[in-house]
């Protein structure tokens, strides 16, 4: 995913909410938002890259979650594995959320921020590749991590919370959504953020490395680039709620048309899941 901000710990009732865009080349397969079994036999909802077999966002039944963006690079180069199964290795483990980040091999894949979360023991970490003071240069992947506390946060194609343009957008979206008491269930705030496809000024355009055509396509939080053949596949929102003793996570997943010009919300390409969370044996 390339955009994506996330409240955490900041309402007893709502551990976890967030709102992300997944921007990819139009041509990759992909599976979208369903239920699919990993190799090791670990139920998972979220969509699947059908080419190296990871996810960019998933949740298992026992409240293990992660999401996971790439660097921004001026020449990115591909690493030997593939950063989605970052994601289904958190899934399918079993260690603790330190224990996992101290086990990533960082020089095995290209520029990466992971997000990893276990919903029922309370537990969370960002996970990177790349220097947070430096991500764009060229360097040598060196392990980065640290736990998170509850917050509001961004992530792009950078490091966490980078005040990128988009992702303050994103970010106060996000608060304005959360702060009701009963937060509306069709997240319109939410989903005028995430089709939200006017480019940020050109002075407040990040410096990554590419041309600034690119960087002003790529700044608004929706993005099209049809002459590339790249742009924002699909939209996601993950609300968990406690009902009592119960905890539910809810992923909703809109996949957007290449062709049309314009980001729809279209409720004919929403995509619907539901899990009750549990601690497994």
């Amino acid at each position: 995913m390339c955009l994506i901000a996330f409240a955490i710990g900041l309402r007893p009732d709502l551990p976890l909410w967030l709102a992300s865009n997944r921007d990819e080349a139009f041509d990759r397969p992909t599976a979208p938002l369903h239920r699919w079994r990993s190799d090791g036999g670990v139920d998972i909802v979220g969509g699947r890259d059908l080419l190296d077999g990871g996810t960019w966002l998933g949740i298992s039944p026992a409240g293990r979650v992660a999401w996971l963006t790439n660097v921004r690079q001026a020449e990115s180069a591909r690493g030997q594995r593939s950063r989605g199964e970052l994601v289904t290795r958190w899934l399918t483990g079993r260690h603790d959320a330190g224990g996992f980040a101290e086990q990533v091999e960082a020089d095995q894949y290209g520029g990466f921020n992971l997000v990893v979360g276990d919903l029922l023991a309370g537990q969370w970490h960002w996970i990177g590749n790349r220097s947070p003071d430096r991500p764009h240069d060229p360097q040598t992947p060196a392990l980065f991590h640290r736990p998170l506390g509850p917050g509001l946060y961004g992530l792009s194609n950078a490091s966490l919370d980078t005040p990128w343009p988009k992702i303050r957008r994103l970010r106060r979206a996000l608060k304005a959504a959360i702060t009701p008491a009963q937060p509306d269930p069709d997240h319109p705030v939410l989903h005028a953020a995430l089709t939200d496809h006017l480019p940020a000024p050109d002075c407040e355009l990040p410096q990554t490395g590419v041309p600034v055509a690119a960087e002003r396509a790529l700044s608004s939080p929706f993005v099209r680039m049809p002459e590339r053949g790249y742009g924002t596949r699909s939209s996601s929102v993950l609300q968990v709620r406690r009902q009592g003793h119960t905890t539910v996570a809810e992923l909703d997943e809109w996949q957007h048309d290449p062709v049309v010009a314009l980001p729809l919300m279209d409720p004919t390409r929403r995509r619907q899941e539901r899990l009750d969370l549990f601690r497994a044996a």
